[in-house]
């Protein structure tokens, strides 16, 4: 199904909440509780490249960016 099929399923569902309700509670995406998805970045919601470590939940970019106003060194 194309991106636009979906948009038209939609616009003609809302017309109609029970059976959007009933759609939804059948077709959504299940909560995740753990693996990849779960975990992102607090600063801008990347999944990749995650650094939990000492509690800092930041994805390596961000972590790059305000790393030295936390304290760390780079060390070369």
């Amino acid at each position: 199904m194309t991106v636009g099929s979906y948009k038209k399923m939609f616009t003609q569902l809302r017309a109609k909440p029970a059976i959007l309700q009933r759609y939804l509670k059948f077709n959504k995406p299940k909560d995740r509780k753990f693996g990849k998805g779960i975990k992102q970045c607090l600063r801008c919601g990347n999944t990749r490249g995650f650094i939990e470590k000492y509690g800092l939940k930041l994805c390596r970019k961000c972590f790059r960016e305000i790393a030295p106003s936390i304290g760390f060194k780079k060390y070369s």
